[in-house]
């Protein structure tokens, strides 16, 4: 970079379009991933000079973005779109709008979906560039979380991500694109889907710790887990024999004979959901991973059976406790097989999209005991 500029300067004299000499200059200065004063200097000169110079509005707007002044951010991509409308801006400006901070929960939506409009443009504009189906793989994502975790839409956000590799190699060599979409897998528990991811992110960029330690966090929780559910939470014998032997179908509550759901085992139930039954057991143990999403625990019913419940989107208090009764209204159950650097993990799970849904010793879990999945940023350049 530094000969680069010494260079242009050695040359100054003889640019006749100095506005695009300066845009050339700040380009040089802004490849450096923290901010850099002297680009922001040369940047606001050169659109000064010729405010339809929109790669100068896009190089400027990096550099607000790097100084994390977002809304200034926004009004130079936005000011080089009221020139000419391009790609760059376009998936830019989706990038800004997602990390724009709102007032209410309702601008944030907002602010989303125009996320995901903008990235779309950016995408019919050149439908072979893979950063720009990464951005909309990002801006789904974004959607995915802060609109109830709607399938479809990860789906979405993963198709994106798929379709970015397909027509772009150099994207399947982004770590950042390996590390969203393994986030997603983790949350929609493809759990090999997501080691594979952690791992690929962390081989493309051997500098960055994130990726390594989610994998590490996410083999550390398999582990632990598989291990608890094969001793059932080392709870044996009598006191499992007590506690499996006051199960009563009171506990089922309104899901009972009056909710006209069945009563089933949990070997009885079938991969995916199961409408029309619900099941009853006893908490023997429970883990919360790193993240603290899902709040996971053991539950064994009268058949001594063993199956892991993911509960997401509870407040950070909610909870239940060794011996707690726990009905579960048509469970989505999912069976695991992982394998990953030498290790495997089998074992069975039930996810609960919200603690609304479930019985604790007979209880209705209230509206107060959800919360939303939140996304977190860290800002980036192109």
């Amino acid at each position: 970079m530094e000969q680069t500029i010494a260079l242009m300067d050695e040359t100054d004299e003889a640019w006749k379009n100095k506005a695009f000499f300066l845009m050339l200059k700040g380009k040089a200065l802004n490849v450096t991933p923290s901010y850099c004063p002297e680009a922001e200097e040369v940047l606001s000169k050169a659109v000064k000079l010729d405010p339809g110079l929109v790669e100068a509005w896009n190089q400027l707007g990096e550099v607000y973005w790097k100084k994390m002044d977002v809304t200034a951010a926004k009004t130079c991509f936005l000011g080089a779109l009221n020139h000419c409308k391009n790609k760059v801006s376009l998936r830019n400006l989706s990038m800004v709008m997602r990390q724009q901070r709102a007032q209410d929960a309702d601008e944030n939506s907002r602010n989303i979906m125009d996320s995901v409009k903008q990235a779309k443009q950016a995408v019919q504009m050149d439908t072979r560039d893979g950063t720009s189906w990464y951005i909309l793989g990002n801006a789904y994502l974004s959607l995915f979380f802060c609109t109830g975790q709607n399938p479809k839409i990860s789906q979405q956000a993963l198709n994106a991500y798929v379709q970015a590799e397909r027509v772009d190699k150099t994207a399947s060599s982004n770590p950042d694109l390996h590390l969203n979409r393994a986030t997603l897998c983790k949350y929609e528990e493809n759990y090999q889907g997501a080691l594979d991811g952690f791992s690929r992110a962390a081989a493309l960029e051997p500098s960055w710790t994130e990726p390594v330690m989610r994998e590490e966090q996410l083999l550390d929780y398999l582990g632990r887990l598989c291990g608890l559910l094969s001793n059932k939470g080392k709870i044996r014998g009598k006191r499992l024999q007590n506690m499996l032997s006051s199960l009563s179908p009171g506990l089922l509550g309104h899901y009972g004979s009056s909710g006209g759901l069945q009563l089933k085992p949990l070997s009885a139930l079938q991969p995916g959901k199961n409408p029309g039954c619900v099941v009853l057991g006893r908490v023997v143990f429970s883990l919360v991973p790193e993240e603290r999403v899902p709040f996971t625990f053991g539950l064994v019913d009268t058949d001594g059976t063993c199956y892991a419940i993911m509960v997401y989107n509870m407040v950070e208090s909610w909870g239940v406790l060794i011996a707690d009764s726990v009905t579960i209204p048509e469970p989505h159950l999912k069976q695991h097989t992982i394998q990953h650097k030498g290790q495997t993990f089998a074992f069975q799970s039930i996810r609960v999209d919200s603690p609304v849904r479930l019985l604790v010793n007979g209880k209705p879990q209230g509206p107060s005991t959800q919360a939303s999945a939140t996304v977190a940023y860290r800002p980036q350049s192109e």
